[in-house]
C-alpha cells in the first residue's frame, strides 16, 4: 500500500516516487521521543515522526500494538496526503500528532481489510 507509491505534488503536478526506506527509534539518533521512518521522496529524504504516546494509546484502545510493518504504512498515507495537500518539499521531517497517528492508523487497517492483508515490507539491500 504506502511502501514504493507514486503521487502527484498538488502544486507542480510532479510525479513523486515515494519509497520506504527505513524506521528507527528517534531516541538514539535526535533525543525525540518518538519513532522516525524514512521515505525517498523522488531521491530526497523525507522523515514522518510518530510520537511514541501513540503507541500507549492504541495499546489502551484496543489492546493491540502498533508493529514496524503498521508505522511504515501509516506514515506513507501520511505522506501521500501531505504531498496531495501542498506540502512544503524544502521541510525533511514532519512530527505526527497521537489524533493523526490513530486516525491514519484507523485508515490504513480499514484499507488492508479491504485488501485482504498488510503487505509486508521489501527487505532492503
Amino acid at each position: 500500500m504506502y511502501e514504493d507509491f507514486h503521487v502527484a505534488d498538488r502544486w507542480t503536478g510532479e510525479d513523486l516516487h515515494c519509497r520506504w526506506k527505513g524506521t528507527i527509534v528517534a531516541i538514539a539518533t535526535r533525543h525525540a521521543d518518538a519513532v522516525d521512518v524514512r521515505y525517498d521522496v523522488n531521491g530526497r529524504p523525507m522523515w514522518i515522526a510518530l510520537p511514541l504516546t501513540a503507541w500507549k494509546e492504541q495499546k489502551l484502545r484496543s489492546g493491540m500494538v502498533i508493529t514496524d510493518q503498521l508505522a511504515a504504512q501509516i506514515a506513507g498515507r501520511y505522506l501521500k496526503q501531505l504531498v496531495e495537500e501542498g506540502y512544503d518539499s524544502r521541510r525533511e521531517i514532519y512530527t505526527m500528532t497521537v489524533p493523526e497517528v490513530l486516525a491514519q492508523l484507523d485508515a490504513v487497517v480499514s484499507e488492508a481489510k479491504s485488501q485482504g492483508s498488510m503487505p509486508t515490507l521489501p527487505i532492503l539491500a
